[in-house]
């Protein structure tokens, strides 16, 4: 064996040890907890409750994206982003990871407000049991079905109130919060892609100006998007379209 590569096996072996008596003391110190979920019999009703209640909390956390996404801003500030990057022609630039994160971040800003109220009148007074759980839920989704409807057309809200086949509702507090996701979902749809054909316009008229210049120099073989995308990028980065499409989708749902 070379003395280099003898050298690399001592430290090797040293490396290991390290790592194995740094495991084994922190073993001794710092205790690891333990979850154990078994399914037996109690006599007990309280501990019954509480496993139906965990149950229905693991069955909600795995419906919490689809909720994030069709009852909050995330649909529509998304899409106008995946319109935007259609429109600039940079492929996967902004990548996907980009675009979703921004969109979610940009979504708890626009709902802090929503969500600290929903905190206030619905899930604090449950935590200190103040209130059951059905009072709880009835509080949460109350001024979360008063949001969507300000967003909401009256045009597809009565589309689904007549396809779920129920009575006339007086007010919107008759209206059920299943029936007001589906209306908002598709009315979050058509305001999307409204904005998105804005935004396609500009960009547009320079890939015509582009096409045409191109065909009337007589460099037909030339494709026109290696010649629009960088004066699509500079008008885009002029009119600093971040801001532009950032401060257009806040406002599209604060009204300020």
């Amino acid at each position: 064996m070379k003395p280099t590569a003898h050298w690399k096996t001592i430290l090797t072996i040293l490396v290991f040890s390290c790592f194995v008596f740094h495991f084994e003391a922190l073993g001794q110190t710092v205790p690891i907890p333990s979850f154990n979920l078994q399914v037996g019999q109690s006599a007990d009703p309280e501990q019954v409750a509480s496993t139906l209640q965990i149950i229905a909390l693991l069955t909600v956390l795995t419906l919490a994206p689809a909720l994030i996404v069709m009852t909050t801003s995330f649909t529509r500030i998304i899409i106008v982003l995946s319109f935007l990057r259609n429109a600039l022609g940079t492929q996967q630039s902004p990548p996907n990871q980009v675009l979703v994160g921004f969109a979610l971040f940009l979504t708890f800003f626009i709902m802090a407000p929503l969500w600290s109220t929903v905190h206030e009148q619905a899930l604090k007074p449950y935590f200190d049991k103040k209130i059951d759980q059905e009072n709880a839920i009835e509080r949460a989704t109350g001024p979360v079905k008063k949001w969507m409807v300000q967003f909401t057309r009256e045009k597809d809200l009565a589309l689904f109130v007549r396809i779920a086949k129920i009575e006339r509702p007086k007010n919107i507090n008759e209206v059920p919060i299943w029936v007001v996701i589906p209306a908002f979902v598709i009315s979050e749809l058509k305001t999307a892609f409204q904005m998105g054909f804005i935004i396609y316009i500009p960009f547009l008229v320079i890939d015509m100006v582009v096409s045409a210049v191109l065909m009337s120099m007589g460099m037909m073989m030339l494709p026109p998007i290696m010649i629009s995308l960088p004066f699509k990028i500079m008008l885009f980065v002029l009119v600093d379209g971040w801001y532009l499409i950032t401060a257009s989708l806040v406002k599209s749902f604060t009204g300020l």
